[in-house]
């Protein structure tokens, strides 16, 4: 149960777990706000999904995962797997076609856009996993189930972290 809460406690199978990779956004700042279009209070109510990169991964990836969460709340709203190893970026509501998503906490198989409340301090993280291998997990897995596979394969990973005030 503590990689279905916030994520925070998703750690290396192997016990060689780095932080190596860089993840940014042309449209997110580390420590920043989170813009409105990717909350529920932008123009479209379910918000879109951020473009994210990254780099510095190491050179054995089998696949990449993709974990966006609010560590104070152990909400998950992103979870997707089965992104290629060559895959360095994702743009702005899309995912490449590898990709898969699995449920989040609101058992929903898509990104589910945070809803934070005025005058309310929320984190948003979003992390970027390397995994050895590419998960065997279908579309649609349930939270708990590819969050303890992404935990088990993971090798290095990465995290942007936005805000909401």
């Amino acid at each position: 149960m503590a990689a279905a809460a916030g994520c925070s406690g998703l750690t290396s199978g192997n016990g060689e777990l780095t932080d190596d990779i860089n993840v940014t956004s042309t449209l997110l700042q580390e420590g920043r706000m989170l813009p409105d279009t990717f909350t529920c209070h932008g123009e479209a109510e379910e918000g879109v999904s951020p473009p994210l990169q990254w780099s510095g991964q190491p050179d054995d990836v089998g696949s990449f995962a993709i974990v966006a969460d609010d560590p104070g709340s152990a909400e998950v709203f992103w979870v997707v797997y089965g992104l290629d190893p060559a895959t360095v970026e994702i743009r702005q509501g899309g995912l490449p076609q590898s990709a898969r998503a699995g449920l989040n906490s609101s058992g929903e198989a898509d990104y589910a856009a945070p809803c934070p409340e005025q005058d309310e301090h929320y984190d948003y993280r979003f992390t970027v996993y390397a995994l050895d291998a590419m998960p065997e997990l279908a579309a649609g897995a349930p939270l708990e189930e590819s969050l303890e596979v992404i935990s088990q394969h993971t090798i290095a990973r990465g995290s942007l972290t936005t805000t909401h005030e």
